[in-house]
């Protein structure tokens, strides 16, 4: 394996898969950061706006709202799991072949060199 000062960044920087696969994975990890904004920020919406709806009671003494409060870590963790998903399927592998290639001192042909 190389070390760090063996890697020629500024090639792989400019390689059009490194390229494409930064544009890809920063969408994707934007759209799920909007997703997760929305979906935190209902929260203390609803409990401005829609107050009678998030004092329904579910059972006993929760409501709607402590349930809704609660579901926020249920979608966390199907975020986490999401990009788990797409950054083993997709994007480790897009990773794992620019690093074989430019890790390899023997390699002659580097595109976007």
């Amino acid at each position: 394996m190389a070390t760090p000062n063996e890697v020629d960044w500024d090639a792989i920087i400019r390689d059009p898969r490194f390229q494409s696969l930064h544009r890809r994975k920063s969408a994707f990890l934007w759209g799920l950061m909007a997703i997760a904004v929305a979906y935190y920020f209902l929260l203390p919406i609803g409990a401005a706006y829609f107050q009678d709806l998030f004092k329904i009671r579910v059972w006993g003494v929760i409501n709607v709202a402590l349930l809704f409060a609660l579901s926020q870590f249920v979608m966390a963790w199907a975020i986490a799991i999401i990009y788990s998903r797409k950054a083993s399927q997709d994007f480790d592998r897009m990773a794992a072949e620019l690093s074989a290639e430019f890790a390899n001192p023997n390699s002659q042909a580097r595109p976007g060199v």
